[in-house]
């Protein structure tokens, strides 16, 4: 079985990869390193952020790996959290405290937004690629589901008639913007890595 290595000590990112990917692959991700590696996510894209992980894995393993950088972009809010996202208010700030926190600031507004992802992928020679893929959604005025992890249970998704924590994982993965970006991805590059 082939193994792909993900950029991210994010379990449930591994997760949704993993479940992405089928029984066709083994995901591996930072936590299954000897020894740990610290990455500095300093970028202003999400596609600096997602080579910037890249990089960082691949110069301790010099084999094919890959990561995404994802994050929330609200047009009230100028297009944040975006690259911010994981880090918005604070890496400790529980998601409940978050997602109020955007709930409150799209009040009386817009309340248009989308999840962005970028996957970026180091190949065996160092080659480097990129593919950005979004999910086009609104804010709701409440927090509805317990599936997913994040901003899930604020981003409605009209199609669904309701937010992606009160779909299933796996409903969600037909649509979610790392799906998507992973889809892009495996067009390009599926049959190297496989």
């Amino acid at each position: 079985m082939k193994t792909i290595w993900i950029a991210t000590g994010n379990p449930n990112k591994a997760e949704e990869f993993q479940n992405m990917f089928g029984d066709q692959v083994q995901v591996k991700s930072m936590k299954d390193l000897k020894e740990p590696i610290e990455i500095i996510e300093n970028g202003t894209t999400f596609e600096a952020n997602a080579l910037i992980k890249a990089r960082a894995l691949y110069n301790v393993l010099h084999e094919p790996v890959i990561s995404d950088d994802s994050g929330l972009e609200v047009d009230a809010m100028d297009g944040g959290p975006g690259v911010y996202s994981a880090r918005f208010m604070g890496e400790d700030t529980s998601y409940t405290i978050k997602n109020q926190a955007i709930m409150d600031a799209v009040k009386g507004k817009t309340r248009s937004a989308r999840y962005v992802c970028v996957i970026a992928y180091i190949d065996e020679n160092g080659h480097e690629s990129t593919y950005r893929a979004t999910c086009e959604g609104q804010i709701n005025d409440q927090a509805v589901g317990t599936n997913g992890f994040g901003y899930d249970p604020i981003f409605y998704y009209p199609p669904f008639q309701t937010t992606l924590a009160n779909v299933s994982e796996a409903k969600k993965n037909t649509i979610s913007h790392r799906a998507k970006a992973l889809q892009m991805f495996m067009a390009d590059k599926g049959a190297e890595l496989l």
